[in-house]
């Protein structure tokens, strides 16, 4: 039943959050979200190992609403747990409390999605976690095409993994499978099913040259909305890989891999290059999340065990580090009004607290030793190597460098050089917004520190010591 609680929960508390007057409890509604997205936390801890099952469909297919964590979306359950009470911390918009109910609605459907066991149940919720966003950017985004694009964009990938889960039911009779290690599918609609499954997460993840819709959301969206989106809903396209695609249907994967690994690499250089032309501080992020994740992808393409490895270690510090630098920015934003580089500069001298918080946030994304991003990076770079991807490694290693570049310029061009003399001087971080960063910042550090609860992920799990070995006879 924890796994009902964790998506019930939050869910039930945000769509109640949507009713009533604005003017009306807005001052609890900041401690009562962050309260549940705390329980939702402990619950998560406690879930290890438990699952709930309840059969609803028989024909043509089975299927049930079968939900529990896997050896890998445990660890993203967390994350989403801590990246939402950060969220709610630092939530400053007007309607203060419905703004909380969607990021609440956002966490509950997305714990739906992470903890489902069933591929039918995995592809609902995968829809369903598009709607708080989608309301969140008609709301308070900048833009009501922005929120039609990225709605667009992404019900066209739910459209097609739910085509895709329908073809699979039929062909093997149940849906029931994620978490799974005896279900191979095969015949000659499988290339076309793995096909729709991988259209929905190379847009969802996304990849060049599908990430059209991202960096003007990563835009237009509100900080503590976007942080979210950033460390935790970009990942369903991952897992969907690792946990389904790979699981069920290896043989595929490997097939297409040349292909992922190519639209890896090629959004790491892109993603690498543009953001370093960027002076809206949060397109430099949003197109540094095209790099980071590309890298990932070309992890999993790898079929290296240790690859695969690093690319979950990397998922977790990925969520970490760009939650706390939208949640950062998001700060600058309100205090000076504007995120543009041209516009900023010598913040640090009257906000310490805050350039210290971005200073870690940003060290971590250009892989600073010490910290989660490192760890992962290096894992991921040691495993394709090892499994023969020499120039893909090689290549690997430029937008890796240009990080440093482009994360630098981000905290140099806002904290650090001359102070702009018509920005206002404000107050440093309050007690709130430290405690909304501290969990994130905390976690950067004893994951870099100490990854080993991460980096013990058996990949055989998911098929992938089986394939790779398999593919090197």
């Amino acid at each position: 039943m924890i796994e009902l609680l964790l998506i019930l929960v939050p869910v039930v508390i945000g769509a109640a959050m949507q009713f009533g007057r604005d003017d009306e409890n807005e001052k609890w509604s900041r401690w009562t979200g962050a309260l549940v997205a705390a329980v939702m936390f402990f619950l998560a801890l406690a879930s290890r190992g438990t699952e709930w099952s309840f059969r609803w469909l028989s024909r043509p297919f089975t299927s049930a609403f079968h939900f529990g964590p896997t050896a890998i979306s445990y660890w993203i359950v967390l994350l989403l747990a801590v990246c939402t009470f950060s969220a709610i911390l630092a939530v400053n918009q007007p309607r203060r409390r419905r703004f909380i109910g969607q990021l609440l609605m956002l966490e509950g459907t997305m714990m739906g999605l992470f903890l489902a066991r069933d591929l039918l149940a995995f592809a609902l919720f995968w829809d369903a976690m598009l709607l708080p966003v989608f309301f969140t950017l008609l709301g308070w985004g900048g833009h009501s095409g922005t929120a039609w694009r990225y709605f667009l964009y992404n019900f066209a990938g739910g459209l097609t993994l739910l085509l895709a889960t329908a073809a699979f039911g039929m062909l093997y009779g149940s849906t029931d499978v994620i978490g799974r290690t005896d279900v191979h599918l095969v015949g000659a609609w499988v290339p076309w099913i793995f096909i729709g499954f991988s259209f929905a997460f190379l847009v969802k993840t996304p990849v060049w040259p599908l990430h059209t819709w991202m960096p003007i959301t990563y835009s237009d969206t509100p900080s503590p909305m976007v942080a979210v989106v950033s460390a935790v809903q970009s990942k369903a396209g991952l897992y969907g890989f690792i946990a389904i695609a790979m699981a069920t249907m290896p043989d595929y994967v490997k097939t297409y891999a040349p292909w992922l690994i190519v639209l890896g690499i090629v959004s790491l250089l892109y993603g690498a290059f543009i953001a370093l032309t960027q002076n809206d501080a949060k397109r430099i992020v949003a197109y540094s999340s095209l790099s980071h994740l590309g890298l990932i992808v070309v992890a999993i393409a790898s079929f290296n065990p240790i690859a695969l490895q690093g690319a979950v270690l990397y998922i977790i510090a990925h969520g970490l580090f760009s939650a706390a630098i939208f949640l950062t920015l998001g700060y600058v934003e309100s205090r000076e009004e504007t995120r543009s580089l041209v516009r900023l500069g010598g913040l640090g001298a009257s906000n310490p607290r805050l350039a210290g918080a971005l200073c870690i946030a940003a060290l971590a994304a250009l892989g600073l030793p010490g910290l989660a991003g490192f760890v992962g990076e290096i894992v991921i770079l040691t495993g394709v190597f090892q499994a023969g991807l020499v120039w893909p490694a090689i290549l690997a290693l430029i937008p890796i460098v240009l990080a440093s570049a482009y994360m630098l310029r981000l905290f140099q061009g806002i904290m650090n050089g001359p102070e702009v003399p018509d920005l206002p001087v404000r107050a440093d971080l309050n007690w709130i917004e430290g405690l909304a960063l501290a969990p994130l910042v905390i976690a950067l550090v004893v994951l870099g520190v100490n990854p080993h609860a991460l980096t013990t992920f058996n990949p055989s799990a998911y098929n992938a010591t089986t394939v790779s070995q398999g593919a090197s006879k």
